[in-house]
């Protein structure tokens, strides 16, 4: 049944939002226009929007909602579609574990591993077609990857707009190499401007990435109108999480530093607008992999994104776990602020991408950024560099598994790896937001430095490629890491999925243990029965806490979930690396 016509109220309310934000977007264009060619974009042949704009509460998620991260091809067999053997791992071995993932790009493309696409309407054949993706849309919540900043340099709008052929004539951002771009942010040190032979004679574009991924010009509306059209096409094929990648550095201007643009912020703004009247319960994710003040203005006003990715637990996760000590991390944890209504943030320590160092800008020092990444590159990891503004360089990412990264700590090896690598995740399952799991986090994937030499790029070594039989082996041996791993993953993400305190939303205070080998979160359920209090031991001692820290309410029974053990008015023992999850209640 189509969906009933929106009130003439509402309709006015939404038309006036709609058509500021376009005339803040394009003060050139008549709003009322480009709004009406918005709207038909998103919503064509028909379709109509709800009646009134989705509310913003805290429904489009529980504490149920475990995300994957992967790519098409994380498996592969040799003889059946990766999208198939992709589908075929979600429903066998994580069914019970995770109920959304995100594939990475899994459209044409031509480098970066799926970042640089030729098509946004297709499903890369080396990995199956669209049957393929909405049969795993079909049983999980399925993100996808709107790759909105830029395209390859060798797909079809880049070709057409050499040959001078309209739209795309106007669709790609021209600089000239006299321009001031001493200001310009960037996440790589490649030159920023590419010379290329056009139809109108030698253009410099602007290349934010890399040479093959060309920078669209969103100054010409008919750049925004064409996503939208792409974002339709997601939604009607099982997307429900839209992911804007490198979103911050969508605007540009000569002469700023060309990241985070308001004009950024209010399309943002508008495609968020667009979702809240989707029929579809679509959830916005921002990647905005900078520093915090930065990263925490895409929630807006409680009308940008839905969700953002939390990139300074990452390198903060690994200090601690690496040092012992998780000083750092709870003053940044103190710090953080609830996500507004209707918002959430993404927890994850893992991605497709490097450990991400600009988010530890002002959180870890120089030394302590050092010593990390001394550790890393003794276990085998990499480090990226990127271009700083004016001249010279810095680190921008680690390059590792993060299973890898916890073999040591700074005091070298040790027999704690898993124990210290589940202790990790386990942060991630106790904060405040949703928690999300790289495919090789989950998998216990070593380094892949036969990738790095193979393919000359650093990120290769997190993203390695299973062979799928013998995978399935791995996970049969009960001593193998991969098994080992996993259950322990299952274990605690079984139990969590049923704790309303773990909801997204709910309450969270950071706890004052008295020691900096443990970092401890007190959560409590939206209707404030349940208290979850979660103790971590980031470090190799025995540590013990006394009781009197925890404000654990008399004539209770308080039991720890993960050991199903009361506990009692003595003193806390925690083993290294143990955590605990303390509550009143058992779901």
């Amino acid at each position: 049944m189509e969906p009933e016509a929106p009130k003439k109220s509402d309709t006015h309310s939404f038309d006036r939002a709609l058509a500021a934000l376009v005339g803040r977007i394009y003060p050139a264009c008549d709003p009322g226009d480009l709004a009406r060619q918005c709207m038909d974009a998103f919503w064509p042949d028909g379709l109509h929007r709800r009646k009134r704009a989705r509310a913003r509460d805290n429904r489009l998620w529980s504490q149920g909602d475990v995300l994957l991260i992967t790519y098409g091809n994380s498996l592969l067999d040799g003889a059946h579609k990766p999208l198939d053997l992709l589908n075929d791992f979600l429903r066998r071995y994580l069914r019970d574990m995770i109920n959304g993932v995100h594939v990475l790009p899994f459209f044409p493309f031509t480098s970066d591993d799926g970042f640089a696409v030729t098509d946004f309407r297709s499903v890369n054949t080396q990995l199956g077609d669209w049957p393929d993706i909405n049969r795993i849309a079909d049983k999980f919540k399925l993100m996808s990857d709107l790759v909105l900043n830029h395209v390859s340099s060798q797909g079809p709008w880049f070709n057409d707009y050499r040959q001078g052929k309209p739209p795309y004539d106007r669709f790609f951002f021209e600089a000239s190499p006299a321009d001031d771009l001493s200001m310009v942010v960037r996440p790589r040190t490649t030159p920023l401007l590419q010379p290329v032979e056009t139809a109108n004679g030698v253009r410099h574009v602007w290349c934010t990435f890399s040479h093959d991924q060309i920078d669209l010009d969103f100054r010409n509306p008919e750049v925004l109108l064409e996503f939208l059209r792409i974002i339709r096409l997601h939604l009607d094929n099982g997307v429900r999480i839209i992911r804007l990648d490198a979103v911050a550095f969508l605007w540009k201007e000569v002469g700023s530093p060309s990241v985070h643009l308001p004009q950024t912020h209010a399309i943002v703004k508008l495609i968020r607008l667009l979702c809240d009247y989707a029929v579809e319960p679509v959830i916005l994710v921002t990647e905005t992999n900078v520093p915090k003040a930065e990263n925490l203005s895409y929630f807006g006003k409680g009308d940008e994104a839905h969700v953002i990715y939390n990139f300074p637990l990452p390198p903060l996760i690994l200090h601690a776990m690496m040092s012992g000590s998780a000083r750092h991390l709870v003053e940044w944890q103190r710090r953080m602020p609830p996500a507004p209504l209707g918002c959430a943030y993404l927890n994850f320590t893992a991605s497709h991408d490097g450990i991400g160092m600009r988010p530890a800008e002002g959180l870890l020092s120089a030394a302590d950024q050092a010593a990390v990444i001394q550790t890393v590159q003794r276990i085998g990891g990499l480090v990226s560099m990127r271009t700083l503004a004016g001249g010279g360089e810095a680190p921008y990412e680690l390059n590792t598994t993060f299973f890898d990264a916890m073999r040591q700590t700074f005091a070298g090896p040790d027999d704690h790896h898993i124990a210290r690598f589940l202790c990790s995740q386990t942060i991630v399952m106790s904060l405040e937001g949703i928690p999300a799991f790289y495919i090789h986090s989950m998998l216990a994937t070593p380094n892949d430095h036969d990738s790095v030499e193979k393919r000359g790029m650093n990120r290769a070594i997190n993203r390695h490629r299973w062979d799928y039989p013998a995978l399935q082996d791995r996970l049969a041996d009960p001593a193998s890491d991969q098994a080992q791993v996993m259950e322990g993953l299952r274990a605690r993400l079984h139990i969590r999925r049923r704790q309303p305190a773990f909801h997204p939303n709910a309450t969270q205070f950071t706890i004052h243990t008295g020691d900096d080998r443990l970092f401890g979160l007190w959560r409590q359920s939206l209707d404030r029965q349940q208290s979850i209090f979660a103790l971590h031991n980031v470090s190799a001692d025995t540590v013990t806490l006394p009781i009197m820290r925890l404000n654990l309410i008399e004539d209770e029974a308080w039991t720890d979930l993960l050991t199903g053990l009361p506990v009692t008015d003595q003193d806390i023992v925690l083993a290294p690396y143990q955590c605990l999850w303390i509550s009143n209640l058992r779901y």
